[in-house]
């Protein structure tokens, strides 16, 4: 856990097209809700609000404090502006200190360019950045770290069995996140984090992706493709994980936040 961070909210009258006025004035809308809250609109100065995203991410507990009343929240959605990814929504969700819950935090690799690996000339190439734990709220990591130190020779890899993790978090085990191998499922800490390559194999293999790449675009611009539902946002697919969040037009109505 890092330094505890602290936001001050007000509750927002201002809802639907009018918000944009709210951005000019550098005041950026929000909601919050969660453990049977009903939920509540709320806005923050523009400035604060962005460095609080900024160092809570969705894995750090928020200290909130809305007329008065203190609560402790994840951010569970941030929209941003497509270009200059200024802040433009945030949604909030209260959480229980005493309740686990589960947040997705990076994973950050220690001994770049110390391995023996990288001395010899082989390549060590992250394949998992991110993973989701579940903990207390105030248990949460805002990292998790793994050492590369002793990778030596090509196929030598690091698993999440080899993270320590801290006392109190676990990672969250799931049929989405098991390795499969043939008809066999084993434990998430198999999962690979980061693998040593040849220059020469890494070079083939994205030789070899990139050439199915072009096979599949030119068999789209050939026949034509449709977008399908995997390709939508997955808060806009029915059953996406963003449908367990209140929609934002319930709260705000009309278009616009």
């Amino acid at each position: 856990m890092g330094e505890k961070i602290t936001l001050t909210l007000q509750p927002r009258e201002v809802h639907g097209k009018k918000v944009a006025k709210l951005r000019k004035q550098g005041i950026i809308p929000g909601v919050i809700y969660g453990h049977g809250l009903e939920p509540v609109s709320v806005q923050a100065d523009a400035k604060i609000l962005h460095k609080v995203v900024t160092e809570a991410g969705k894995h750090h507990p928020v200290h909130i404090t809305i007329e008065g009343k203190k609560r402790i929240a994840m951010i569970k959605d941030v929209d941003q502006e497509p270009v200059k990814r200024a802040v433009r929504h945030v949604s909030f969700h209260a959480v229980k200190q005493n309740e686990k819950v589960t947040a997705e935090v990076p994973i950050h690799l220690i001994g770049e360019g110390e391995s023996a690996a990288e001395k010899a000339g082989l390549i060590v190439l992250q394949a998992l950045d991110k993973i989701e734990v579940k903990a207390l709220p105030m248990d949460l990591p805002d990292a998790l770290e793994v050492n590369i130190a002793e990778l030596a020779e090509s196929g030598d890899r690091v698993t999440l069995g080899d993270i320590k993790l801290p006392s109190g978090v676990e990672f969250l085990e799931n049929d989405e996140n098991a390795v499969e191998e043939g008809d066999e499922f084993h434990s998430i800490t198999e999962l690979v984090v980061a693998n040593v390559y040849e220059p020469s194999a890494l070079q083939a293999q994205n030789e070899a992706a990139a050439g199915t790449a072009e096979d599949v675009a030119d068999v789209q611009a050939d026949n034509g493709s449709d977008t399908d539902q995997e390709s939508q946002a997955e808060e806009a697919r029915p059953g996406g994980k963003g449908q367990d969040e209140p929609k934002q037009a319930n709260v705000d109505a009309n278009s616009g936040k």
